[in-house]
């Protein structure tokens, strides 16, 4: 959801070298604009990004989300049918996220409580627990934006992610960390005919902690 903190190491590896990344901050976070009066729905994220992908004249992209940045894709997938070539996800959000996940712990809070209290705690959390990174990102995020991004992907949507990814008609590469295993969804999505690749030595920060696996694995999908 922070392209430009998360990614430049991974766009940068040999095996994608022949390819144009492009980075997406997604409006709120990063170097982008941080709107008050924006939504900030996984949907409406996804709303602007397929504007930009027709204002830069992109007739057939491949498309790379991670996490909740992974239900953002599927989202935009879904309204860029006829231009995607394939799909490649990593540790992507495809329900409405779950007890234990940050998102989720976001959601719960009254908005007015979690802008006051509540994204300084998360942060200060963060940081006691050893996660600098994770707490460096956020510290790039409007409080506001982070809120709402966590309310829609604690609210899920209908269809599901998951269903939308499915339905699309296109190479599906699924990547996991292997320090998150074991995942129910290897055998599930394997059984939907969704690519499965591993990053070795990593969990679900793989582009911090193996970039060069990761950008291996996004080749693979690449070359389905």
């Amino acid at each position: 959801m922070w392209g430009s903190f998360d990614y430049p190491e991974v766009a940068t590896q040999e095996a994608l070298k022949n390819h144009r990344c492009i980075l997406v901050d997604l409006l709120g976070a990063g170097y982008s604009d941080k709107p008050n009066d924006f939504t900030c729905t996984v949907d409406s994220h996804a709303e602007y990004l397929a504007e930009f992908v027709s204002s830069i004249g992109l007739e057939s992209f491949i498309l790379f989300g991670h996490s909740l940045g992974g239900a953002v894709a599927i989202s935009l997938a879904t309204k860029c049918r006829d231009r995607i070539d394939r799909i490649i996800l990593s540790e992507a959000n495809l329900d409405k996220s779950s007890e234990g996940s940050t998102s989720k712990y976001i959601a719960e809070y009254d908005m007015q409580n979690f802008l006051e209290n509540g994204f300084k705690q998360l942060m200060h959390d963060s940081r006691q627990s050893g996660n600098e990174i994770w707490a460096a990102a956020l510290s790039t995020w409007s409080p506001k934006a982070a809120y709402l991004i966590s309310k829609s992907a604690a609210e899920g949507e209908e269809p599901s992610w998951r269903e939308n990814l499915y339905a699309l008609d296109c190479p599906k590469t699924f990547i996991f960390g292997e320090n998150s295993l074991p995942d129910p969804d290897l055998k599930v999505l394997s059984n939907h005919k969704i690519n499965i690749e591993l990053v070795k030595n990593a969990g679900h920060s793989m582009a911090w902690e193996n970039p060069q696996g990761l950008a291996l694995a996004i080749k693979k999908g690449i070359n389905l």
